[in-house]
């Protein structure tokens, strides 16, 4: 295996995918996209990363690509081990999916400790991050400011089973295990609304200054959308991290098994209830309704399950619209 992909985290599964294409060009990885070019590394003889056209190409920060003969356009991107995927937020995109990152090791959650964190936002970063195909973390930032009393608790009441970091940029607390995470060449993506910390968690942890940062307004956090676009940025010592732009919403896009196991709590008890077709609302032998009225669930983790289920049906409606439109287009006689 070329050792220059290997630290880009190159493995035996994506090297049999190579195979299988009997490409002449040599594959590299995504490192950047801007305005419908590809950065790909390893780069040129220079150290600068090689520039490739991405016409008809779905591709995304984290891919590994394959370009043309000449070495001109994207012609091959491989099957992905993982995505990072939301419904696309630009007008137009009805029933549209937007791709943050690709083949992704960790997705790591951030929320600032200096205001309380927001459980519903949690929620849907829970199920974007499993549906990923990667490993969840929950990373709290700024653990040197003023920190809110109760917000390990109530991240722990929303992050099941997922490991939490508690970390600090300024003073180097926690960065230690977040390098753990990317040993071995994997890569770590970073989610979270802007002003939590993120692109100065990625200066800090590679050493020097690759990422702009804003100012943030005191009382809510929010600061300038400091990274405007994905980027793929490697560590001092081996790993990657991709520094995602703040997302003011998370936006979910058709999810697989995601919502059941950021919210397996509920539906664990949604085994226990009586009847198969129980609604969970005012039905004999609940077994939901029973571990709210106990104070065993909170009643927040229903409602926003059932919405997050609602907002799933919707999206794949749309997407079954989008593929009857599509066929009509295709049915349509065609004028010489």
């Amino acid at each position: 295996m070329n050792d220059a992909l290997a630290e880009l985290g190159w493995n035996d599964t994506f090297q049999a995918r190579f195979e299988q294409l009997s490409a002449s060009a040599e594959p590299g990885r995504v490192s950047r996209l801007d305005r419908g070019w590809s950065s790909l590394l390893p780069g040129d003889a220079a150290g600068a990363p090689r520039r490739v056209r991405n016409i008809g190409a779905d591709v995304a920060v984290g891919d590994w690509v394959v370009p043309s003969a000449d070495g001109e356009r994207v012609e091959h991107v491989l099957e992905r081990s993982s995505a990072l995927v939301r419904r696309a937020s630009f007008a137009g995109a009805r029933g549209e999916a937007h791709t943050l990152a690709a083949n992704v090791d960790v997705v790591g959650l951030l929320h600032a400790l200096t205001s309380p964190p927001n459980p519903r936002r949690l929620e849907r970063e829970l199920v974007l991050a499993f549906d990923s195909g990667a490993q969840p973390v929950v990373v709290l930032t700024k653990a040197d400011a003023s920190v809110h009393a109760d917000a390990q608790a109530v991240v722990a009441h929303v992050a099941l089973d997922v490991e939490v970091f508690v970390v600090s940029s300024r003073t180097g607390e926690g960065l230690e295990q977040i390098r753990q995470l990317i040993a071995g060449h994997q890569t770590l993506a970073l989610l979270g609304a802007s002003g939590v910390g993120k692109s100065t968690l990625v200066n800090r942890l590679v050493g020097h200054d690759v990422q702009r940062t804003g100012t943030v307004r005191e009382g809510d956090d929010r600061g300038r959308h400091t990274t405007s676009a994905a980027e793929l940025v490697a560590v001092p010592g081996g790993g990657w991290l991709i520094d995602t732009p703040g997302l003011r919403a998370v936006s979910l896009w058709s999810s697989g098994h995601g919502i059941e196991r950021a919210f397996a709590d509920v539906f664990d008890l949604m085994d226990q209830c009586r009847f198969r077709n129980c609604k969970h609302e005012d039905e004999p032998g609940c077994a939901v309704q029973a571990a709210i009225g106990a104070g065993r669930l909170r009643a927040e983790r229903l409602v926003s399950l059932k919405r997050l289920v609602a907002e799933e049906a919707e999206i794949e409606q749309e997407q079954r619209e989008r593929a009857r439109e599509a066929e009509r287009h295709q049915r349509r006689p065609r004028i010489p």
